[in-house]
Order: structure tokens, then sequence, then C-alpha cells
């Protein structure tokens, strides 16, 4: 390992515990020991027995908490769990610091055998997409459907404005970054990452700045927070160079389960003209872009995303007696089989 490069940071057993994480009304979370990792699971009960498992997978630097809107407009649909991926959100890091998108993927996978949770409707967003599509890819037995939005798959020409990001990847410049940034404060580094993954910063509540405020502040005391995200960022460009059957792009051509694409049109990390390759490459896939949102849709515009998620599980046949508890949609709908149909905020 080069000097420059931020250490390996040891087992989660002589970590310190930094604060505590923030869990929202009618959430509940809980710590999962896995051979090799520990996972902390965040998840809301659903609105009755019997539906069906739903399993949310965050993106590069988030956590199980930007999935909250979402489960709960969900929770008629699913019984769904969102998880913190190893050395995010409160899960500490993996035993053997991979932090790869297989050795992600592999963390996702060992939760659903032992839980016996699968197979999922699977979402992933961003970094989570690309561990999403994997899951899909060479388990199929785990996934009923999979739901991406705004997945990290490898592009050729990479926005300016995700750039940065990718930079972590190098050895020694996530070091570097910390110690030209020391004197930033939470705030100054949320309303960046805001900036940076939403389409319109301004439709993000004041009490829901003041969260990621905290949240910010937190994960700044965690030893290994710069770590974790440097070898992930490393992770998704070293995926993102693999080809033959390991190369994300030909395990998408592999994903058997109905597949909803999401891209947002002021997306800075993850290029909107990916939209139409995505959905290529995905067999049979539904497609929702939104002009006016950012590289987290689910955050910026859940209502949609819930939405377009049941026309999915209508279109798989999934619905049983749900659809009349739904609320009403306001007439939008989703067009099938590879087409886009743009919706608007």
């Amino acid at each position: 390992m080069s000097s420059t490069e931020l250490p390996f940071v040891p087992p989660a057993n002589v970590l310190p515990k930094v604060g505590t994480v923030r869990v929202a009304e009618g959430e509940r979370l809980r710590s999962v020991e896995l051979p090799g990792v520990t996972l902390t699971m965040r998840s809301r009960p659903p609105a009755r027995e019997g539906l069906p498992p739903a399993l949310f997978v965050h993106g590069l630097g988030g956590s199980s908490q930007n999935w909250s809107a979402l489960m709960a407009l969900l929770d008629d649909s699913v019984d769904g769990e969102a998880l913190d991926l190893p050395g995010f959100g409160d899960s500490p890091p993996p035993d053997d610091g991979n932090y790869s998108v297989t050795g992600h993927a592999r963390a996702v996978i060992r939760y659903l055998d032992a839980s016996g949770r699968g197979p999922v409707h699977l979402f992933g967003n961003s970094l989570g997409g690309a561990i999403a599509t994997r899951v899909a890819a060479v388990r199929p037995d785990l996934v009923r459907t999979l739901t991406l939005v705004s997945p990290a798959l490898p592009e050729i020409r990479v926005q300016r404005t995700a750039v940065p990001t990718g930079l972590l990847a190098v050895p020694g410049v996530a070091l570097l970054f910390t110690r030209l940034t020391r004197q930033w404060t939470a705030e100054q580094r949320v309303r960046g990452v805001m900036a940076l993954c939403y389409g319109d910063p301004g439709r993000v509540t004041p009490e829901g700045f003041r969260n990621a405020v905290q949240e910010m502040e937190r994960r700044l005391r965690l030893p290994y927070f710069w770590d974790a995200m440097a070898r992930s960022a490393r992770g998704i460009v070293n995926a993102y160079t693999l080809g033959g059957q390991q190369g994300l792009w030909r395990q998408a051509e592999r994903v058997l389960a109905p597949t909803l694409l999401v891209y947002g049109g002021r997306d800075q990390l993850v290029g909107f003209r990916m939209a139409q390759k995505a959905a290529r490459a995905f067999r049979g896939s539904r497609m929702v872009t939104l002009p006016d949102a950012g590289h987290v849709a689910m955050m910026e515009y859940p209502e949609t995303v819930a939405m377009a998620f049941r026309e999915l599980l209508e279109e798989a046949g999934e619905l049983g007696a749900q659809r009349a508890e739904w609320p009403d949609a306001g007439g939008a709908a989703v067009e099938g089989a590879g087409t886009d149909e743009s919706m608007g905020g």
C-alpha cells in the first residue's frame, strides 16, 4: 500500500461508537452479524402482513436513510428493508477491507441467504445500482424485480461534474482532500453534496437539511469514513474496467427480473445519455425519465418513483389485492418494453 493511501481500518469490535443514527417515525434499526461483515438494517413495518419483501441499496457516500421517503410510500406494497453498506451509515467496515462492487454484492447476497427473505424486490441507487445489477445477474433466484435509480454503470465519456468523485479512487487523493477541506463545516459539505446530487437543492426542506448536517457531523467523526469512500470509489472505477462476463453491461444483459430504470435529466454524476443504453441492455425493461431530477430521484420525487414501481408490479403480475388500497397516481403512466416516458416533477 502506498504511504499516501488511507490506512486499513480494523474490524468493528475495536472501533469507537460515534453518535446515534437518525431513525424516522415508524422505522426501526437492527444489526445483523454475518461472516466477515456486520450490517445495519433499517426497516418499516408493512401496512399489513403477507406483502412481498423488498431490499433497498444506497449509493456512494449514502446510507439507508436515502430510502426512507420511498419506503414510507411503499409500505402498502412491500415489506421493505434498507441496508447500510459496509463502512457506510451505521455499518462498520468489512473485516477484509473489500469495498469492491463484488465485495458489496457479496454482503447483500450473504444477508439475503441468511435471512431467507429472497426473492426480493431489489432497489439500487448509483453504486447501489451497480451492486444490485451484479446481484440480479449472478443470483437470479434472489430477485423478483429490479429497480435502478441512476445506476453507476460504465460510461466511456464521464461527465466533468463526476470527475472529482472518481478522483477519490486515486491513492492519496482522499487523504489530500481531507487536509485541504479540514476547515469546512458540516453545513458547507452538505450544501456541496446537495448541489451535486439534487436537480434542485431547493426542494430539500429545512428539517431535511438539518438532519443531513447532523448526519454529516456524525460521519466525519468516524475514523474510517474517508477510507470507505475512497475504496468504494476505487471499486466503481475498477468495475468500469472489467470486461467479459464480469463486465456490468454484460451482466445487465443477463438480468432476468423485470426491471425499472429511473434517470434524472439534471444528473451530474450519471450521464442522462446512458438511459437509452440501459433500456437496451436490460431486456424488456421499463424506463422513466425525470427531466428536473438529479442523481437521487427517490429522494427528490419519491411519489413518482413509487408510482412507477407499482406500474412495474402490475406488469409483472404481482399486484394481488394491493391495487385497491394504493393512492391515486393522478393518471400518470410509464411506458414499458424499453420505451421511455418523460415525467416532470
